[in-house]
């Protein structure tokens, strides 16, 4: 793992980041949390990085606003400051950030690396050595993530976008911005070239063109709300396309959606053009006219509160029975589930609704001074649901979503053995079979007698026969994952095991 050569692997940073992160933690601290940390800095680095970007962005002539006949304006620098606090409210409102972000897959990683060389490009002009560094580290880090050919695509992009009008509050020349940009580039192609990872290439994958409808809805609500005000900048900064506050972000989604299009899963790569939607959505905001923001804040207070509102019914039906039907819905989607009480849940949930309640409560009123406000509902309201949805939730999520309660069957059947044989089974089973069952997991082979159990999925069970010999194993029972009838293990035991 460390190595990062098991060719099943689709990245190497991610995998290192975790391996390294498990090496060095202490030895009260469990392996699986300690692998989740790198991911929780690599989302603060993100969020970092991407308000930079906008900060620096919006200090170009071009970005900012006319000044006053008799002045009176807003100073660029805060002019600046505000329009990188809208870009980070837009990014955090967007419901496609929700669930990806927050997992430990090379997703995040891609979505710092991107932020990352947003930065990078977006400082060139003021930050002679830092800029370029974090330009370079930025398409590294994509490319080692398992999106070397994004990344190729988002160097090019600001190689050529350095050649547009220059900024005039520049202390770096242009010219010094387009080798510096080039010099990365290379050192991408190189990097990339050396370790072998264009063989990560991407797959065409048509159901967007089978489905139109479905993918339709995936963009709708994935980049939800952001896309709206990155529709309406786009619009009133036309005129100015090329300059580098509206090119690059452009660009970097365009990339993204050109990638969405042409891979599986799609919202993985959606997920890295959120940081160009953040950027544009922000540049919105002094333009946008107030009947237009009050319309999709109000949509936001009652999408989300209602979010909250069923969340929260559903948590008490589980906890008292009252109201009787959510319980009743649980137990038929999720069997087997038992629900408990967790007061490091609860108080934090509770915490978040008051919150909730007073940003409603502070956003209802007039604040006019701050050109970011009508991102704060969206922004909090996600916020809200994905922290009660991780408190309250969380149980009932890891029991539907995961292997445990499989594992714990699968156990019942096998006692005390140390190993299984595993056939064609996900990475995802293989990693709960190891985690949740201690047990040693081995490929099976058509000699191998190590082990007197082996768990196979459902689909690869008719190519079982290649594998071993089928009539020295006995099928047992198979385990299906409480929310999802398709996704099953089966387990066979080795004839003459008792």
């Amino acid at each position: 793992m460390l190595a990062g050569q098991r060719p099943e692997f689709d990245a190497l940073l991610p995998y290192w980041l975790g391996a390294w992160a498990i090496g060095l933690a202490p030895s009260w601290l469990a392996p699986d949390f300690a692998a989740r940390v790198p991911f929780g800095l690599l989302l603060g680095l993100a969020i970092w990085s991407l308000w930079y970007a906008a900060y620096h962005l919006a200090r170009s002539p071009a970005a900012q606003p006319l000044s006053f006949a008799f002045g009176g304006e807003a100073h660029y620098t805060d002019y600046a400051r505000a329009i990188a606090d809208g870009a980070v409210l837009a990014l955090l409102a967007c419901l496609g950030l929700a669930l990806l972000s927050h997992e430990a897959t090379p997703s995040v990683a891609q979505l710092a690396s991107v932020c990352v060389a947003l930065y990078g490009f977006a400082s060139l002009p003021h930050r002679p050595l830092l800029a370029p560094a974090a330009l370079g580290l930025g398409l590294l880090g994509l490319a080692l993530s398992g999106a070397p050919t994004l990344a190729a695509g988002l160097g090019a992009l600001a190689f050529a976008a350095s050649w547009t009008s220059p900024d005039a509050s520049a202390s770096v020349p242009q010219t010094a911005q387009r080798l510096r940009a080039l010099i990365c580039l290379l050192v991408l192609l190189l990097v990339s070239t050396s370790l072998s990872l264009w063989q990560w290439r991407i797959t065409p994958n048509p159901a967007w063109l089978r489905d139109p409808a479905s993918t339709a809805r995936l963009f709708v609500w994935f980049l939800w709300p952001a896309w709206l005000l990155a529709l309406w900048s786009i619009w009133w900064w036309r005129r100015q396309i090329r300059a580098r506050h509206v090119l690059v972000p452009l660009g970097v989604l365009l990339l993204s959606i050109a990638s969405a299009m042409a891979t599986a899963p799609a919202d993985r790569s959606l997920l890295l053009g959120l940081p160009g939607l953040a950027l544009l959505a922000a540049f919105a905001l002094p333009t946008i006219r107030h009947q237009a923001s009050a319309l999709v804040e109000w949509f936001t207070l009652l999408f989300f509160s209602g979010c909250a509102f069923v969340i929260w019914v559903v948590w008490i039906s589980l906890q008292t029975g009252v109201p009787a039907q959510p319980a009743a819905n649980v137990a038929r989607l999720a069997p087997g589930f038992v629900p408990t009480f967790h007061t490091w849940a609860f108080v934090p949930a509770l915490a978040a609704t008051l919150a909730w309640a007073w940003l409603v409560r502070w956003r209802t009123r007039r604040h006019r001074e701050v050109i970011w406000k009508s991102l704060v509902l969206p922004a909090g309201g996600a916020t809200l649901c994905w922290l009660l949805l991780t408190t309250l939730w969380m149980p009932l999520l890891d029991y539907a979503r995961g292997y445990q309660a499989g594992v714990e069957q699968i156990r019942r059947h096998t006692g005390q053995t140390s190993c299984v044989a595993q056939h064609a089974l996900p990475q995802a089973q293989v990693a709960a079979l190891r985690y949740w069952g201690g047990w040693r997991v081995v490929s099976a082979r058509p000699q191998g007698k190590e082990c007197d159990w082996l768990v196979t999925d459902l689909r690869g069970l008719p190519g079982l026969a290649k594998v071993v010999e089928r009539s020295q194993w006995q099928e047992v029972t198979q385990i299906r994952r409480p929310t999802d009838a398709g996704d099953r293990m089966v387990l066979l035991r080795r004839i003459g095991v008792g």
